[in-house]
């Protein structure tokens, strides 16, 4: 009779521990869980105006035929984002297009954060066939990005993006989820842009070297407060 006892009161002891620890994982669970938004601290920009229309070699055209890969649905993309942007810009000295998109969202946890190309780019019906980390330098600093090489049928599109997440630049899903989580152990929910650009052209290489030129040219010709809207202010 006493084992059985002794069996029973292991067993409660065990039920116990395991709904304190379950009480506790829940209790860390709620006061971890992030509660405000950083966009609320920051001054609302409008990123349909942070790019100007004309700047180094650059001049913002109409965009005639060419199409940015965006295959969300409209109704996804205005649960995803706040602010979508879409532009054109040709190089004055060698007539040459370069495609520019910015997607803003004001929350960036896990179910609303930016879609990555990788993502989009597949779904739009093109191949990828290369992914690679790189680094831009400009007069400010740094610019941590991911270039792609993406085709569908005989268009090629190589791609060069980055990824802010608060003040934080992160390429890929890995690193965009660690700033997400960083930010969550603030109890901060972040902000996020999707910077995006993109030319039709079979040379990938050259290509990354011209859109290399573009976002240094961009990025010195903006105001400090643009700037850090396009790359935060930790670069």
């Amino acid at each position: 009779m006493r084992k059985v006892d002794n069996v029973k009161s292991s067993a409660l002891k065990k039920a116990i521990v395991l709904a304190l620890l379950m009480v506790s994982v829940a209790g860390l669970a709620y006061a971890t869980k992030p509660r405000s938004y950083l966009a609320a601290d920051k001054p609302r920009i409008d990123y349909e105006l942070v790019v100007p229309s004309a700047f180094g070699d650059w001049e913002e055209i109409r965009a005639t035929g060419a199409v940015i890969a965006n295959p969300q649905q409209d109704e996804l993309l205005k649960s995803l984002y706040s602010q979508t942007v879409a532009k054109t810009f040709v190089h004055k000295p060698t007539g040459r297009r370069i495609m520019l998109s910015l997607a803003y969202g004001e929350d960036q946890s896990r179910q609303n954060q930016v879609h990555k190309p990788e993502v989009c780019y597949p779904a739009q019906g093109f191949q990828l066939t290369g992914t690679q980390k790189a680094v831009i330098a400009t007069s400010v600093g740094e610019i941590p990005v991911m270039r792609l090489k993406a085709r569908a049928g005989e268009r090629h599109e190589p791609v060069v993006y980055w990824i802010r997440v608060g003040d934080t630049l992160v390429r890929g899903a890995i690193e965009q989820n660690i700033a997400r989580l960083s930010f969550g152990l603030q109890g901060r929910i972040p902000d996020g842009l999707l910077f995006r650009i993109s030319e039709i052209n079979r040379d990938a290489e050259k290509s990354f070297e011209l859109q290399d030129t573009f976002v240094v040219e961009l990025i010195e010709a903006v105001t400090p407060e643009n700037r850090a809207a396009l790359i935060g202010r930790g670069v």
